[in-house]
């Protein structure tokens, strides 16, 4: 197999260094807007090499990851979805507009292409996915994180809010997922991941607390309906190389990737 990873940030360099050991990865090809980023993890590998497009070699390609943005991930499943091309989404909030959604879906379903998005930083989405299958009456995420995970975001910025000077336990905000992927597009991206699984982008509630005695990120996800009652808690360790990611977010894309080579499908 041949992937494309575009991002070589915290999970796409990981995902790199894995796919690199995978014997079933012949090539991997490496995108970043920062051409310095990409070229010093090609080097690091055995079988990557840098491109400037996801276009350069998307006809030799099975698989493109996208691990950069949720303009990314748009831009990405535009371009391989047209093509028949496999796409593993991290930026799932690129989801959230429902005309882009259903647009890419259809593409999608026409051209051959198969569409994955990881679990992410979330225990729970195996329940949530089953009990979709009859009524659902409630879903709701509540995500824990220390304010320094969520520092010099401009919604915070344009209503004067300090985190690093948060001193207690506070909820910041609670609404629908629609605007919270869209006000924080690379902090909640599971809340986008519950929406698509469950009921929606606008009956799907977030609230996210800033707690700065919390060392890991933390989420709740509850979900009640014809099935019964689930509570779902994940409490994550940020990944050392950015507080803002959950290193289960890596691992998780990880183990997509391995599932997606092997066609292996356990738990689904």
């Amino acid at each position: 197999m041949r992937i494309t990873i575009v991002g070589c940030g915290v999970i796409g360099s990981r995902l790199a260094k894995a796919a690199d050991e995978m014997v079933e990865v012949k090539r991997i090809y490496l995108i970043d807007l920062n051409r310095n980023l990409s070229e010093k993890l090609a080097g690091e590998l055995k079988k990557a090499v840098t491109v400037d497009t996801v276009e350069d070699e998307l006809y030799h390609c099975d698989l493109v990851i996208e691990a950069a943005s949720q303009n990314a991930a748009k831009d990405i499943l535009a371009k391989s979805v047209g093509r028949g091309v496999d796409v593993m989404v991290m930026s799932v909030g690129a989801l959230v507009d429902d005309d882009f959604r259903n647009q890419i879906f259809e593409r999608a379903k026409n051209s051959g292409s198969r569409i994955f998005i990881p679990s992410g930083a979330l225990t729970g989405t195996d329940a949530l996915r089953s009990a979709s299958m009859d009524e659902l009456t409630t879903v709701e995420l509540r995500s824990t994180k220390n304010p320094r995970a969520l520092a010099n975001i401009e919604y915070f910025e344009k209503k004067g809010i300090d985190t690093s000077k948060i001193a207690e336990k506070t909820v910041l905000y609670s609404g629908p997922a629609r605007e919270a992927v869209q006000i924080f597009p690379r902090n909640i991206n599971v809340a986008a991941t519950v929406s698509l699984l469950g009921i929606g982008f606008d009956r799907t509630t977030v609230t996210i607390i800033l707690d700065p005695e919390v060392e890991s990120n933390n989420h709740d996800l509850i979900i009640s309906g014809a099935f019964g009652r689930a509570e779902c808690q994940t409490f994550n360790v940020p990944s050392p190389d950015n507080p803002r990611t959950s290193y289960l977010a890596s691992l998780s894309a990880i183990s997509a990737l391995k599932r997606i080579i092997r066609n292996e499908w356990i738990g689904i």
